[in-house]
């Protein structure tokens, strides 16, 4: 007896393509804080005054959240690149 062995389209390696393949817990449980996020931070609009240091800025309260999440998901991509070296 031979030993049977599966047949597989030529240049597949049993992995699931597209987009069933890209979509991991982890980048399902990233999408849904970006989203839940991007609401919060759309929902707060009104104008509220930040002091930077010394001066005192008003700017829509959404402005600041937005540059504080895109601040916070630079420090992470920094933190894990390093990890990764």
């Amino acid at each position: 007896m031979t030993p049977k062995t599966s047949r597989r389209e030529p240049g597949t390696d049993g992995r699931r393509g597209g987009l069933a393949g890209s979509l991991t817990p982890r980048r399902i449980a990233a999408l849904l804080l970006v989203a839940l996020a991007l609401v919060f931070i759309f929902e707060n609009t009104d104008d509220t005054e930040i002091r930077l240091l010394v001066p005192v800025v008003t700017m829509p309260l959404w402005v600041a959240l937005l540059g504080m999440g895109v601040i916070g998901a630079l420090i992470g991509a920094l933190l894990v690149a390093r990890r990764r070296r």
